[in-house]
C-alpha cells in the first residue's frame, strides 16, 4: 500500500517532458545533458529538434474547452439608416484628431472634431441610426469628451449600450443612460413600476422617477412618497431634485413636508423649490419677510427704496430655507436679504413699492448702498421664476454706457437673465450689446443664443470683427468668439466673409503681420461655415450624393472561439 502511494507520488512530481525539454534549453545542453542524444546529433540541434516533434504534438493533442455562452442579440434600432454621404462625413468626423492647432495661431483648417458635436444635434433631429461600423469610434470620442455624451449616446441608440456591456472601456454608456440602460416599465404597469421603485438599484429607480415626472408626474410624486421616510439622506435630495420636471402646484404638500427633513441639504432644496411656485404658502411667507426688509421712502424730495435687512435668522426662516452661516467674507445681514428678496415672488414688489412696474422700480435709488445686494437678489429671483417682464428692466439697454447693466452685477447674471427671453429677443440684444461694447465683453452673451446666431446677431459679430482687424489687433485675442462664429453663425454668412479674405494694408501702429493672420482666419470661418453647410445637407432625407444604405442586420455576437487546452488540463 505505501510502496504504491510512493510511486504514485513520484510519478506525479516527476517533470512532464515539455518542462524537461525547457529546463534544457534554459540551462544548456553541456550542464543538462539529454536522454535522446542517441541521433549522433550535436546536442543543441537534437535538442531543437526534440522540441519541434513536441510542440506539433502539444498541438495536436489540445481539446476545446466548453464554449462560452453566446451573448444575446442587440436590440432593434427601428430608426432610418443614415444616408451615404452623411456616413462618410460622419466618419471624417470622427477620424479628425488634431483639433485646433496649439498655441494662439489656429491656423485655416476647420477643426473637425468641434463639428462633431453639432453633426450629432442635427442627426439626431432627424432620426437617424449610425452605421454600426461607426460606434465604436463614436464611442471611443465619447469616451474622451463629456460634452459629446448625451448627443453621441441618442444618436448611438440600442447597438452603443450592447457594445458597452462587453467593452469595459465603454462601462460610461451605461451609467448615463437611464436605468443603466435597463428597459424601463410602461407607467400603466402598475406591478412593474411599483416593483422596480422597492426592489431596484438606485440608477433605476432615479430614472423610473425621471420618466415618470416628464410623463405622469402625479404618480412620480406618489411612488416617491410612498418610501420616502426610508430612503438615505443623499438618495432623498437626488429624488427631490426630479421633481423640478413637471413641477407644479399639487406638489406643494409634499415639499411643504420636505421642509422638515433632517437633512439641511434637503430641507435647501426644498424651499427653492416651493420658492419657484409664486403661490405657495413659502412664496407667501417669503414675501412677508422681504417687504419688512424692503419700503419705499417718500420723505424726501425724489423717490428711493430704502433697506433694512433682518436682525437676525430665527428657526421660522431656517426652516424655509434661509441659510444662517453666510460664506466667508459676507455679512450676516446681507446674507438673509438676498435669500429672502430671492425667494419672494417678484409680483410681490410692484403693490409693495407704489405700484411701479420693474423697469421703473430697477430704476429707483437704493440709499446706503444696499442697491447691488438688492439688484443682484432680484436677478436671481428672475431667473428663478423665469420672469421676462424682470429679466428685461434688469438687463437694461444694451445700448447703455455701463456694459454691467443696473441691476445684474456681472456678465454671468446678465447672461442668466437672457436665457429667461425668447431666442429672438435675446439675440438682438446680445447684438445691440455688441454694437455698442464690442466683442471683448460679449463672449459669456454669446453662449446664450441659439443656434445658427439670427441675423441680425450675425451681422454684428462679423462686423465686431472686421472692426477688431481693422484696429490691427492679432486675431487670436478674438479666438474663443472666432470659435463661437465657427460653430455658432449662420452659414449663409459665409458670402459676406468673401470680402474680408484680402490681406489689408497694415497700418503703422498695426502688430506686425496681423492682415495676413486675420485672413486666414476669415478663411477658416468661411470654410467651416461651408462645411456647415455640406453637413446640413447630407443630413435631409435626400440629401446624400447616394443611395442610403440598407438597413443594417441585427447586431450579434460571433460565436465564441474554443479555448484550448493541453490534454493534461482538459483531462
Amino acid at each position: 500500500m505505501n510502496g504504491t502511494s510512493s510511486a504514485s507520488a513520484a510519478t506525479a512530481a516527476a517533470p512532464s517532458p515539455w518542462e524537461d525539454l525547457v529546463t534544457a534549453a534554459l540551462l544548456g545542453t553541456d550542464r543538462r545533458p539529454a536522454a535522446y542524444g542517441g541521433s549522433g546529433r550535436q546536442a543543441p540541434l537534437a535538442l531543437l529538434d526534440e522540441a519541434a516533434v513536441a510542440t506539433v504534438r502539444r498541438r495536436a493533442g489540445l481539446r476545446p474547452a466548453r464554449a462560452a455562452r453566446r451573448p444575446e442579440p442587440a436590440a432593434e434600432d427601428p430608426r432610418p439608416a443614415l444616408p451615404g454621404a452623411a456616413a462618410r462625413r460622419l466618419a471624417m468626423l470622427l477620424a479628425d484628431r488634431s483639433g485646433g492647432g496649439a498655441g494662439g495661431r489656429r491656423g485655416s483648417s476647420p477643426d473637425l472634431m468641434e463639428l462633431l458635436p453639432q453633426w450629432l444635434a442635427a442627426a439626431n433631429a432627424q432620426g437617424y441610426a449610425p452605421p454600426p461600423q461607426a460606434l465604436p469610434a463614436l464611442l471611443d470620442a465619447a469616451r474622451g469628451r463629456t460634452d459629446l455624451r448625451p448627443a453621441a449616446l441618442a444618436f448611438a441608440g440600442p447597438r452603443a449600450l450592447w457594445l458597452a456591456r462587453l467593452n469595459a472601456d465603454w462601462r460610461f454608456a451605461l451609467r448615463a443612460a437611464p436605468g443603466g440602460g435597463a428597459k424601463l416599465p410602461d407607467p400603466e404597469d402598475t406591478e412593474a413600476v411599483l416593483r422596480l421603485w422597492q426592489e431596484g438599484l438606485f440608477a433605476e429607480r432615479a430614472a423610473l422617477l425621471g420618466a415618470l415626472r416628464a410623463g405622469a408626474p402625479a404618480l412620480g410624486r406618489e411612488l416617491l412618497a410612498s418610501t420616502w421616510p426610508t430612503e438615505r439622506a443623499e438618495d432623498r435630495l437626488m429624488f427631490l431634485d426630479s421633481l423640478r420636471t413637471g413641477l407644479s402646484a399639487a406638489d406643494e404638500p409634499f415639499l411643504e413636508q420636505a421642509l422638515g427633513d433632517r437633512s439641511r441639504n434637503v430641507r435647501a432644496t426644498a424651499a427653492e423649490l416651493l420658492s419657484a411656485l409664486p403661490a405657495s404658502a413659502l412664496a407667501a411667507r417669503m414675501a412677508v419677510r422681504a417687504t419688512a426688509c424692503v419700503a419705499l421712502d417718500r420723505t424726501k424730495d425724489a423717490p428711493a427704496i430704502v433697506v433694512e435687512p433682518p436682525l437676525e435668522c430665527d428657526s421660522g426662516m431656517e426652516r424655509d430655507g434661509v441659510a444662517g452661516t453666510p460664506p466667508a467674507g459676507r455679512g450676516e445681514r446681507s446674507w438673509w436679504l438676498g435669500q429672502l428678496v430671492e425667494a419672494a415672488p417678484l409680483g410681490t414688489w410692484p403693490g409693495r413699492l407704489g405700484g411701479r412696474t420693474a423697469r421703473e422700480i430697477v430704476a429707483l435709488p437704493v440709499a446706503d448702498g444696499w442697491q447691488a445686494e438688492l439688484h443682484a437678489a432680484w436677478c436671481r429671483a428672475a431667473v428663478r421664476q423665469r420672469d421676462p417682464q424682470w429679466s428685461r428692466a434688469l438687463l437694461g439697454s444694451p445700448s447703455a454706457p455701463e456694459a454691467g447693466g443696473p441691476g445684474a452685477v456681472s456678465l454671468a447674471e446678465r447672461a442668466k437673465l437672457l436665457a429667461t427671453l425668447d431666442p429672438g429677443e435675446r439675440a438682438a440684444w446680445v447684438a445691440g450689446f455688441i454694437a455698442t461694447h464690442g466683442l471683448s465683453e460679449a463672449f459669456q452673451l454669446l453662449g446664450v443664443c441659439a443656434v445658427p446666431w439670427a441675423a441680425p446677431l450675425g451681422r454684428a459679430v462679423v462686423d465686431a470683427l472686421n472692426i477688431a482687424r481693422d484696429a490691427g489687433s492679432y486675431p487670436w485675442s478674438f479666438s474663443g468668439v472666432m470659435g463661437l462664429a465657427e460653430r455658432c453663425l449662420d452659414p449663409a454668412e459665409a458670402i459676406r466673409l468673401e470680402g474680408l479674405l484680402a490681406i489689408p494694408d497694415e497700418r503703422e501702429d498695426a502688430a506686425p503681420g496681423a492682415g495676413g493672420y486675420w485672413a486666414e482666419a476669415f478663411q477658416r470661418l468661411m470654410t467651416t461655415l461651408r462645411l456647415r453647410a455640406d453637413m446640413a445637407e447630407e443630413l435631409t432625407p435626400d440629401g446624400g450624393l447616394t443611395e442610403p444604405p440598407a438597413q443594417p442586420p441585427k447586431a450579434h455576437a460571433q460565436p465564441a472561439e474554443a479555448t484550448a487546452q493541453p490534454p493534461e488540463a482538459a483531462g
